[in-house]
């Protein structure tokens, strides 16, 4: 029988309980681990996991203590109580019994120094021993001034009686477990040598792929599946939880049961445990012929941007067939899609976004924007991804953080993505390698489910020789033109200003570049915002707008003079020269009973426009 892939931190105690009276044991403590049980492999507790190992050592006993129930043997048995019982004066009668932190140094001095049996002090939630380790009362001080003093002045024991394990010299060690090092006074971890400070990690994929053989079987169809579909399903656990711990691999597999998930259903199961949705709008027949017929109705939102509309689709049909990534060897935890719309301003880079999130996912309320010009300094970061721990706020979480986990579905609009600060462009790496991202509070977010999209307007204009601010692209040039030359300084920013190749490197081929609205683009525009402006007067007004083909042509040469700001110049222009002074003239007419209002004139006089109308 091969030996159980044993965590590292438990074979450090074990390898070096000779030569350390103490050991400090943080971070990833509440998880389940693997040990061996009476000859099994098992998923136990990490108390279960030191006394298996303790034991194999000759340990005889194990006592344990936390603030909330005091102090009791491990495990709760009549012999490990009776033991604990004769050799420290216990009361273990009703299973455990509260210690004043007196009683406790007591009970640790007299441990360090038993040797009827191979004795361990376990002190749970240490964390909870005091309320600050920089504000420590007098008996606390105590408590841990002998706590340090015994790490340095005890000594290996050799049992009177004969143990299992062995007659080798092995220290009665006091084992603290703890959140994190750092609730624990920093002056006795540092000034004694004897205290062993380990810190747990969340499993990697070696240990991961070991948890999943364990829990396969409990899987329904796993012990009929061919060889080939076990190797699958295991790879696929073990690649989907990447970043989770044990009891989150054991978590799964009772929430697979719960759901009647079997081997072929590994992906749904983990997609649940993480977003808590069975239901995946990825994996809808109807999707495939949304997005294959999708074409013509996006370029009736955002007009003029053929090439840009086409590589979005072919990004977006990958994400659809589940190809993200492929060429890695785990992608199964990334965004669906990242997408870096580039190009100049009011082109329809944010319209192409709230277009992707209408098509796939049915409506826009999927649709998460955040303005990157409100994240420009470093300390805004908190805000976007959660203070962190220790700090004010950081149990609110982050408004990001918080935003994906209530919608796990979405399309993420991060604009102007040059405009936030570089520091907090850094997240964004864990975002599109690993797809998750954890707040202050600890909780994860997972982006696999969610188009990530940035937007930006770098390449436009750059910075000469001189530093000053000159036009790169302008309206005119051809695609291929703005096209290379947005790339060009896209690159350049990342590589050279911000030096973070890496944030690029992520992004890889996904950059979409928008082209400058052309004239007949530009005139298509007009028209469908005169349409929506003809709609809303029927729908507010009950009145139907009608004009000379003159006072159009007029319109359209006053808002289509100035290309290089979009659609969204268009549409300033058109406010300022026909919306204002419409509804300044519709407020000098009766509109009691009346169903037309014909625009017949159009005059401009001291930069203010005016209209003359006819209501009938």
């Amino acid at each position: 029988m091969t030996a159980p892939l044993q965590p590292r931190w438990l074979s450090d105690v074990a390898r070096t309980l000779p030569i350390r009276s103490q050991f400090v044991i943080s971070g990833n403590i509440r998880d389940t681990f693997l040990a061996s049980v009476s000859g099994q492999t098992a998923l136990v507790p990490l108390q279960r996991a030191l006394w298996e190992t303790l034991r194999a050592a000759g340990f005889g006993c194990m006592l344990v203590y936390d603030p909330a129930d005091g102090i009791r043997a491990y495990p709760d048995a009549p012999e490990q109580r009776q033991l604990a019982e004769r050799l420290f004066g216990l009361k273990l009668s009703d299973g455990a019994q509260m210690l004043s932190l007196e009683s406790l140094t007591n009970l640790m001095r007299k441990l360090t120094t038993e040797r009827q049996a191979r004795c361990a002090l376990v002190l749970d939630f240490a964390s909870r021993l005091t309320r600050q380790p920089s504000q420590l009362s007098d008996a606390e001080q105590r408590f841990f001034v002998v706590a340090e003093k015994l790490s340095l002045h005890a000594a290996p024991i050799v049992p009177v009686a004969p143990v299992e394990g062995g007659g080798a010299p092995l220290f009665n060690p006091v084992i603290w477990l703890l959140n994190r090092a750092q609730d624990l006074p920093s002056w006795l971890t540092l000034d004694s040598e004897r205290v062993a400070s380990l810190v747990i990690p969340r499993p990697d994929y070696e240990m991961r792929m070991a948890a999943a053989r364990q829990l396969a079987p409990l899987f329904a169809g796993f012990e009929q599946a061919a060889p080939p579909a076990r190797e699958r399903f295991l790879k696929s656990f073990a690649d989907g939880t990447e970043g989770m711990t044990l009891s989150a691999l054991a978590d799964i597999t009772q929430l697979a049961g719960c759901q009647q998930l079997g081997v072929a259903d590994i992906e749904d199961a983990v997609r649940c445990f993480k977003v808590g949705a069975l239901d995946n709008p990825w994996k809808k027949d109807y999707l495939r012929e949304k997005v294959r017929d999708a074409q013509a109705t996006i370029e009736e939102r955002v007009k003029g941007q053929h090439a840009a509309v086409v590589k979005t689709l072919d990004i977006l049909k990958r994400s659809i067939i589940g190809l993200t990534g492929a060429q890695a060897r785990s992608g199964g935890n990334r965004p669906r899609g990242v997408l870096f719309f580039a190009g100049p301003s009011g082109v329809g880079k944010t319209e192409l976004a709230k277009t992707l999130t209408q098509l796939i996912f049915g409506n826009e309320s999927a649709y998460l924007r955040f303005d990157m010009s409100e994240f420009a300094e470093e300390h805004t970061g908190a805000r976007l991804l959660g203070a962190p721990p220790g700090y004010v706020g950081f149990d609110a979480g982050g408004e990001l953080t918080n935003a994906v986990r209530e919608k796990p579905f979405s399309v993420v609009l991060f604009d102007e993505i040059e405009k936030a600060h570089p520091r907090i462009l850094d997240k964004f790496l864990q975002i599109l390698e690993d797809g998750r991202l954890t707040d202050g509070r600890g909780d994860t977010a997972y982006f696999s489910e969610s188009i990530i999209v940035f937007t930006s307007n770098l390449g436009i204009f750059v910075e000469d020789a001189h530093g000053q601010r000159v036009q790169n692209v302008k309206p005119g040039d051809s695609y291929e033109t703005v096209e290379a030359r947005v790339r060009g300084a896209i690159g350049d920013y990342f590589k050279f200003r911000l030096s973070r190749p890496e944030i690029l490197n992520r992004i890889g081929d996904n950059i979409v570049v928008f082209n400058f609205i052309t004239p007949e683009v530009g005139e298509q525009i007009f028209d469908g915002m005169l349409r929506n402006i003809a709609q809303r007067l029927r729908d507010e007004l009950k009145l139907r707008l009608t004009m000379t083909a003159d006072i159009r042509n007029k319109l359209l040469a006053r808002c289509t003079q100035d290309l290089s700001n979009g659609g969204r110049g268009i549409g300033n222009v058109l406010e300022s020269a026909f919306i204002n002074p419409l509804s300044r003239a519709l407020f000098e007419h009766s509109l009691e009973g009346k169903q037309t209002v014909a625009v017949t004139g159009i005059a401009e006089m001291d930069k203010v426009v005016t209209l003359t109308l006819r209501v009938d």
